[in-house]
């Protein structure tokens, strides 16, 4: 195996650009500079809220603060990324990250300022044409006045802030550093320690025995922990209702979507459509069974591969070549940005000693966005590319169309235009292939993500749905309770051709995402609408293109599921998950064609 390349080996065409954002660390000094200055300068308006003039000169400033401040940030955290071994950019990174504590602190007594005015005023600001620039803003600041307490109760809570993390860090220190899991035998009859890393590589060994193993393991380690995974997990349930009491909220599940404006309908019908097309899900099931040839299909055996991994090696300007191909249903406009991006320095594309695993699309307003890969020549690869650069072009024509405080996008709509690239690149590979055993590989990992992003989030979602209107209700989260809604679950959504083992039901004990509590359902939700917009642009075109281009320039600038709603995408309705079905219906079809002709 040969060495990783230092950074100074990779030739300059396959790095990003960074002096787009500043020149050099001189540049970068001066607007630190400028920055703190500006800091000083807040403090004028402190007190003196009260009127349209006061704060729009004192938005005004916010923005030019939060906007230098983002690009010293970003800037010092991508060049650290580039080698984290470096020391210089280490310490650059820390002293960004200290001026943004800093500036939090001295901009945090903007809002409650202007929560203090009455709703009339409110009002009356909002239809202010000098403010109509903020108008997003002070809409938002009216909507959430309701849920804002007294000065003196919004300083208590603040001090409750760190007691109200406990769950979280208990769960995190108990799961990550004290648990300690058995060996187990890997496919070599090796004996070696099971870890969280470690597990789903063994849960995807063609040898059923390590599978098998490894799942037990793994459960058991749980269940011998549980009264106090359970007392973690009550915790966390616990402090989400104190909340939404305190906050005047009907229920934990409202106060958590409130945030971006979500109607609690957006999460039942979620629920609701799923179960309708459980059914498919089943179907799925049934051919994963017959494909591994097994009498019976265990919940070890929904991770092994269903066919021999096919070895496309694909160098990194053959995936920039067919990501265009695969784009190319959204139009010249879009194409011609695209090209851009891989032309003038957005990405930096290969691994070197010291940088960042993983990928991510970052940046800063005013500039354009930039992208992180660490590019291997195989197929994986190329998803990844595409599905960053579907955030890359989401910023960079929101940016471009919109004020820097209205561009910036939600969570719930940001894994949107990432999935669609990837929706639009699958369908394109679907229709290039003529080898049935590459078609397989393809649909398999498609399916797949259908199963693990669709329906199995949409579980996880269902499942904190119920245990917190069970708490609600005065009713106690045991150990046995939890484990008992957890199993029940499982066996709903895998339907008979699973046997789903009673291990699974110490599943609960595991998802750190129960913590971030009803966070997962954005998963099924942005995954179903970027599947919707990929069949609609597939089957209407220009159209459906428009309207989805549309979306991509709205950043933040309405309300998330109002901007979806425009762009022809309605998630208050079922209509979205059931257009994402279709298409898993469609491939589910195609993988059983594709075992007749395998085996023919």
């Amino acid at each position: 195996m040969s060495a990783l390349p230092k950074r100074s080996e990779i030739p300059v065409e396959d790095r990003w650009k960074l002096e787009d954002l500043f020149a050099d660390r001189q540049a970068w000094d001066k607007e630190y500079q400028e920055v703190k200055q500006l800091v000083g300068r807040m403090k004028d308006y402190q007190g003196k809220l009260q009127d349209a003039y006061s704060i729009k000169a004192c938005f005004e400033l916010e923005d030019d603060i939060s906007l230098l401040a983002e690009r010293l940030y970003v800037y010092a955290n991508m060049k650290h990324h580039e080698d984290m071994g470096d020391p210089t950019y280490q310490g650059l990174s820390e002293k960004a990250k200290k001026l943004s504590v800093e500036i939090g602190e001295q901009l945090s007594f903007i809002a409650p300022e202007i929560l203090a005015l009455s709703e009339e005023q409110l009002k009356e600001l909002i239809a202010n044409p000098d403010l109509s620039n903020y108008k997003h803003t002070l809409e938002e600041l009216l909507r959430e006045k309701p849920h804002v307490l007294s000065q003196t109760e919004e300083a208590l809570l603040a001090q409750v802030g760190n007691i109200s993390q406990a769950p979280s860090t208990i769960f995190g220190m108990l799961n990550n550093a004290d648990l300690k899991f058995p060996k187990v035998k890997n496919d070599k009859g090796e004996e070696v320690e099971l870890s969280h890393g470690r597990y789903i590589q063994f849960l995807e060994s063609r040898n059923r025995e390590v599978r098998q193993n490894a799942f037990k393991a793994m459960y058991e380690t749980y269940r011998n922990n549980k009264n106090t995974l359970a007392a973690t997990l009550n915790a966390n349930v616990t402090k989400n209702i104190f909340y939404s009491k305190v906050r005047k909220y009907p229920s934990a599940l409202e106060m958590s979507l409130s945030g971006d404006n979500i109607p609690k309908e957006v999460y039942t019908n979620l629920i609701d459509t799923i179960h309708k097309y459980l059914p498919l899900l089943h179907r799925y099931i049934g051919l994963r069974k017959q494909l591994l040839g097994l009498d019976e299909l265990h919940m070890y055996d929904l991770f092994v591969p269903l066919v021999e991994e096919v070895d496309m090696e694909i160098t990194y300007d053959e995936a920039v070549k067919t990501v265009k191909e695969g784009v190319k249903p959204l139009g010249d406009a879009y194409l011609n940005v695209l090209q851009q991006g891989f032309d003038e320095g957005w990405i930096d594309v290969y691994e070197n000693e010291g940088k960042r695993s993983g990928a991510y699309s970052w940046g800063a307003y005013g500039t354009h966005p930039y992208v992180l890969l660490n590019h291997k020549d195989n197929l994986n690869s190329m998803f990844t590319l595409a599905h960053e650069m579907g955030h890359a072009m989401h910023s960079y024509l929101s940016d471009e169309n919109q004020t820097y405080r209205n561009a910036q996008y939600t969570i719930f709509l940001a894994e949107v235009a990432s999935t669609l690239n990837e929706a639009l690149l699958m369908d394109y590979l679907l229709k290039k292939t003529t080898d049935p055993k590459e078609k397989m590989y393809l649909l398999t990992y498609y399916a797949d993500q259908f199963r693990t992003t669709v329906f199995r989030q949409t579980m996880f979602a269902e499942f904190e749905k119920i245990i917190h209107e069970k708490a609600e209700s005065g009713e106690a989260l045991t150990p046995q309770e939890l484990s008992e809604i957890y199993y029940e679950l499982n066996v709903k959504y895998h339907g008979k051709d699973m046997t789903v083992d009673q291990d699974i039901e110490m599943e609960w004990a595991r998802i750190p995402h129960f913590y971030t509590s009803f966070y997962v359902y954005k998963y099924a939700t942005g995954f179903s609408a970027a599947t919707s917009f990929s069949k609609q642009i597939l089957e209407e075109g220009e159209p459906a293109v428009e309207r989805y281009l549309g979306f991509l320039k709205s950043g933040g600038s309405d309300y998330s599921i109002d901007i979806l709603k425009k762009a022809g995408v309605d998630m208050s309705t079922p209509k979205p998950i059931e257009e994402a079905m279709s298409v898993f219906e469609e491939i589910i079809g195609e993988m059983e064609k594709t075992v007749a002709q395998l085996k023919g």
